[in-house]
């Protein structure tokens, strides 16, 4: 699977936007593909998927995470452009303007085959949730419930393997220890401690990162 950075703060290569926000491209091994959250500017959002070869009229499937702007700013546009996509937003969410296809989530469900939503966790966020041969990826937009929390929702898929997202305020490293790979984005701050801490493991994120896994 590849999972591809689009929105974020920083970017890692040159000749693309960088702006408070994210989103990301998740490829899966079956040829299957969804966006993950939209960011905060639809324009830059749309200009980096370009960029990056993506063609935003493709994406038939985009999983928000919170119903925050940084994450849902961009949803609009992209709706603009691809009215067919099937939207899956946390039940708590409001229903997105121009969407035609809508999947509120409360529970943890199968998204496809080998994509999963946590679920809706304290009323505010959804996870994503990857089975890899490795292990789970797990994809966050903000984890205001909580990695611990996130990580619990999705033990009844498997074991985590790699956590990619932001992770807020997220300061129990400890709960890295048996991870292989871990990728704090956008809204993460203390990006150094889990460096220092999990030198190992640890991925710089930024738009036009690629992760394999």
């Amino acid at each position: 699977m590849k999972i591809t950075i689009v929105y974020d703060n920083d970017t890692v290569e040159e000749g693309f936007g960088a702006d408070w926000g994210f989103a990301c491209l998740v490829e899966v091994e079956n040829g299957q593909r969804l966006l993950f959250d939209t960011g905060a500017k639809g324009s830059l959002l749309i200009e980096n998927l370009r960029k990056l070869g993506f063609e935003p009229s493709t994406l038939a499937k985009i999983f928000i995470s919170h119903a925050h702007w940084d994450h849902t700013g961009g949803l609009t546009e992209l709706l603009r452009l691809n009215k067919n996509a099937t939207v899956y937003i946390p039940n708590s969410c409001p229903l997105p303007v121009g969407a035609t296809h809508v999947v509120p989530i409360k529970n943890h469900c199968q998204i496809q085959e080998n994509v999963f939503s946590t679920g809706e966790l304290q009323n505010m966020e959804q996870s994503l949730v990857v089975k890899a041969r490795e292990g789970l990826v797990l994809v966050t937009g903000c984890s205001h419930p909580g990695v611990r929390s996130i990580f619990k929702a999705a033990s009844v898929f498997g074991k985590p393997y790699a956590l990619i997202g932001g992770l807020h305020g997220f300061r129990e490293l400890e709960l890295l220890a048996d991870l292989n790979l871990v990728c704090p984005c956008h809204c993460t701050q203390y990006k150094s401690e889990i460096k220092g801490a999990h030198p190992e493991i640890f991925t710089k994120c930024g738009v036009g990162k690629v992760i394999e896994i």
